[in-house]
């Protein structure tokens, strides 16, 4: 009886699981997380280079601003 009574949340428990592994709702946005990590962790490690790049960028639309 108390085997028959664990077989069956045993049972229970597996189906549960077995249901839950094909359950991929969550997945899109473990990817935008790991996307956004990616990015973040890369402008941290360009820093310097992106604000060059961006003054030079703005110093170029100044100058030709100022020239016409």
């Amino acid at each position: 009886m108390i085997i028959d009574s664990i077989a069956s949340v045993l049972c229970r428990i597996k189906s549960h699981f077995s249901c839950s592994g094909h359950d991929d709702r969550g997945i899109g946005v473990v990817e935008v997380i790991l996307i956004l990590v990616v990015l973040i962790g890369l402008v941290v490690i360009f820093r310097d280079q992106l604000t060059a790049l961006v003054n030079n960028i703005f110093g170029n639309i100044t100058n030709d601003v100022n020239a016409l």
